[in-house]
């Protein structure tokens, strides 16, 4: 099961086909519902093209280049160090990293919180490739010191020629963990309908929910330090990178703490793959590289918005 969801579309299309040629078609038929049972071989064909959407190994590939990217800037900070060569090896091309180096911590509490979330981080690049085998994706070339910067400069947190330095002390870290965490816990509500193996989906639901901790753990640490203004530019960029409306929210609303980013149902939004990659790439334009990942992500979903 875990090989077939990593195949992608096209090879799903392949197989239904063959199995036509081979007098198994009643296989596809059932799978598509009696409508399609009925349609021609060609209406199959195209009616198979517009089901389609990534495959399960797609998703989960997609999720691990972001975990690639949290566990090395939250590994960094805690340890001084990267991850392991041997948790960084797969498909695509295998790139390095820019950047990182430990933070010289000054509040045992957000030391304790960051040491915490790092562990996670890394187990959930552990877990991811595990599940996805030999076709997990390798660790793409990361950016974790110019882009820091870039995004600064383009959320008008600094001036056009200072420079942002994520890991020079606890406060800068928190900003930057912001700029990470709400991301991830929107991209992994946006991948879930669009699982179909319900165990990886589980799996999937508990990662988004230990992101959610991670989120507003770093939402409430800045929230304590009284960092509402410097965060609300931050919300700001990401809404202007991925260019829908003002779904994006910073830490204080009405006055009042906002640490959980919901709508009038309490429910948090979502972000498509290609909406997050606007946001990691620094990019509001469609592209497959930039900002956090300057040679691009692996795997089939590379392309923003």
């Amino acid at each position: 099961m875990i090989s077939r969801s990593s195949e992608n579309a096209t090879d799903r299309r392949r197989f239904l086909q063959s199995a036509g040629a081979l007098g198994l078609g009643v296989v596809g038929a059932n799978a598509l519902g009696s409508g399609a049972a009925r349609a021609e071989p060609d209406e199959v064909t195209e009616t198979l093209a517009e089901a389609d959407g990534p495959s399960d190994g797609a998703v989960l590939n997609f999720a691990l280049n972001l975990e690639y990217l949290e566990a090395e800037f939250y590994s960094y900070a805690v340890h001084g160090h990267g991850l392991a060569d041997g948790l960084t090896t797969g498909t695509g091309r295998r790139g390095g990293v820019v950047g990182g180096k430990k933070v010289p911590f000054k509040t045992s509490r957000i030391r304790q919180y960051a040491t915490e979330i790092a562990a996670d981080e890394l187990a959930h690049v552990r877990f991811l490739r595990g599940a996805l085998g030999s076709a997990a994706v390798s660790r793409p070339a990361i950016n974790i010191r110019e882009s820091f910067t870039w995004a600064a400069r383009a959320a008008k947190l600094i001036g056009p020629h200072d420079v942002f330095d994520p890991y020079a002390n606890e406060n800068n870290f928190l900003l930057a963990a912001f700029l990470f965490e709400d991301v991830g816990v929107t991209a992994y509500k946006g991948a879930a309908p669009l699982i179909t193996n319900k165990t990886y989906l589980e799996a999937a639901a508990g990662i988004l929910s230990a992101e959610a901790y991670h989120a507003a753990t770093i939402r409430s640490s800045l929230f304590e330090k009284d960092l509402a203004p410097q965060v609300v530019k931050l919300s700001a960029a990401r809404n202007m990178l991925d260019g829908y409306g003002d779904e994006d929210q910073g830490i204080v609303r009405d006055r009042n703490a906002n640490i959980n980013p919901t709508d009038k149902n309490g429910i948090n939004f979502s972000r498509s793959y290609d909406r997050v990659l606007n946001i990691v790439y620094l990019n509001p334009n469609k592209t497959t590289k930039g900002g956090f990942y300057p040679a691009g992500v692996n795997g089939d979903l590379n392309t923003s918005s």
